[in-house]
């Protein structure tokens, strides 16, 4: 500022010849006085964000940057106020993950310790019933830890689609015959009904994938209806592409938790039992790797997929 000052007042005096000292010692420090007041409040959220910077490397994510005016600046405090938003969010979920992750490992390992111990101690005899119940935990704990490495690739984008065309009505066949084994495996005598709207129905899908989406919401409807109800599977053409349902009879999921049950870890009710609550998510996952979306439709027992037209 002192430069230019100089520059442009010695540019004056050339042109003019003459500047009184006094007068023009005293405009330039006016000046400098001036353009640091503005300076230090232009520069006030770039500071601002140099200690936010140093305290989110600390893992303090809660510092935010008043953003008062609409240039630049202003637009790059907004920015960085989000990306401290969106980070406190992914740790915040990165912690809740740990402990659900911690949390529903330990539960099998603890019960399977137990019975292993008892038989150590000779407290049980290893009969078919004790054996069982080892079976059944060792299962769970292979089924969760099989989920979290299925999700873990979903979401890192290590997921390939294998697309093809194939007709949809053997496939929820497919998947229909082998809910069935899993739901007697859970003593659930549900009833499996198919509904294809639209003779020779085709989608253009990764097959693999589309049947692991069906029988995570076969099973879950299964666990969530009545023992004795029915689980339907429906599937019809849409001017926006294919859309699938599945719905059961029990109570549905409440409007306010219906965005939540896809979250991780997340079962739509207490009773539901045996779940790893990763299906929905895993679900959600990958239908959004296709294109699609997936949700809870009316009466809150219907979990309805769209996938796009192709």
């Amino acid at each position: 500022m002192l430069v230019s000052g100089a520059v442009a007042f010695g540019y004056f005096a050339l042109r003019i010849g003459w500047l009184p000292q006094n007068t023009t010692l005293a405009a330039m420090l006016i000046a400098l006085f001036t353009s640091q007041v503005l300076a230090h409040g232009m520069t006030l959220p770039l500071r601002e964000m140099t200690a936010a910077a140093k305290r989110m490397a600390q893992g303090d994510y809660s510092r935010r940057v008043r953003a008062t005016s609409r240039d630049e600046v202003g637009q790059l405090a907004e920015a960085f106020n989000q990306m401290a938003a969106d980070l406190a969010a992914a740790d915040q979920q990165r912690r809740e993950f740990i402990a659900n992750v911690s949390h529903e490992l330990r539960t099998p390992i603890t019960a399977l310790g137990a019975v292993l111990e008892n038989l150590v101690d000779g407290v049980s005899q290893p009969d078919p019933a004790t054996l069982r119940t080892a079976l059944a935990q060792t299962e769970r704990l292979s089924l969760l830890v099989s989920e979290l490495l299925a999700l873990s690739s979903v979401e890192a984008g290590a997921v390939a689609l294998d697309r093809e065309r194939f007709a949809l009505e053997p496939l929820l066949k497919e998947v229909v015959a082998e809910a069935e084994v899993m739901a007697a495996a859970v003593d659930r005598p549900v009833r499996f009904t198919i509904a294809v709207t639209g003779a020779g129905l085709t989608v253009d899908a990764d097959r693999a994938r589309l049947h692991q989406v069906l029988l995570n919401l076969l099973d879950n409807a299964t666990r969530h209806g009545p023992a004795s109800g029915e689980v339907r599977i429906e599937a019809r053409p849409d001017r926006t592409g294919l859309v699938i349902d599945v719905a059961d009879d029990g109570p549905g999921i409440p409007f306010a938790d219906r965005a939540r049950v896809f979250e991780r870890f997340t079962r739509g009710m207490p009773t539901s039992g045996g779940g790893t609550g990763l299906g929905l998510a895993i679900a959600r996952w990958i239908v959004e790797l296709h294109g699609g979306s997936i949700a809870v439709a009316d009466p809150g027992s219907r979990i309805r997929v769209t996938l796009p037209a192709t």
